[in-house]
């Protein structure tokens, strides 16, 4: 026996082919060129739904509060409505004429009228009495001495706020409860 053991030789593994076909460069660039295009084109479509989205809620408040200069321009003349209303006592409008009666009727109408055209364009009356006082939609005119309800609760409205979807159109003018001492 001799003593050299045999190793079978073992191929030797081929290199990595580093690609030097025209052919297979060609491909290679063109993959990259669809992976920066399919990329690019993922966030054009991103960027379009996003400004799809943002110009339909700008388009949304633009409709809401686009009469909201006009509205406010005619607060003036609810107020008047209201107070015209008010002028007469109950127990003079029972005692007074068809004539007066109809009046009366036709200035009733046309303040509901009035309010009913707010409310078709998102504008609406503030529910005040009672409420605590929120100095977004509240404004104090004065306090009123009372253990009747906690302090900062709405007492009394001397005119009427008005809001436009979740904006102040005009706030209401309180008295606000503060503790009797």
């Amino acid at each position: 026996m001799t003593d050299e053991t045999q190793i079978p030789e073992v191929p030797e593994a081929p290199e990595a082919e580093i690609a030097t076909d025209p052919r297979d460069l060609e491909i290679i660039t063109l993959k990259d060129e669809v992976a920066n295009s399919k990329d690019r084109l993922l966030r054009l479509a991103a960027e379009m739904d996003n400004l799809r989205k943002r110009t339909e809620r700008e388009k949304a408040e633009a409709t809401l509060y686009a009469a909201t200069n006009f509205a406010r321009d005619l607060l003036p003349v609810a107020d008047n409505l209201g107070r015209a209303l008010q002028a007469l006592p109950q127990d003079e409008r029972e005692q007074a004429g068809e004539t007066e009666r109809n009046l009366i009727a036709g200035v009733e109408m046309t303040e509901r009228e009035l309010l009913n055209v707010f409310q078709r364009h998102g504008i609406r009356k503030l529910e005040t009495i009672g409420q605590k006082f929120d100095p977004n939609f509240h404004q104090a005119i004065y306090e009123v001495p009372t253990n009747e309800k906690p302090p900062g609760t709405v007492m009394q409205e001397m005119q009427a706020g008005f809001a436009v979807g979740d904006r102040c159109l005009r706030p209401a003018m309180v008295g606000v409860a503060k503790a009797a001492n």
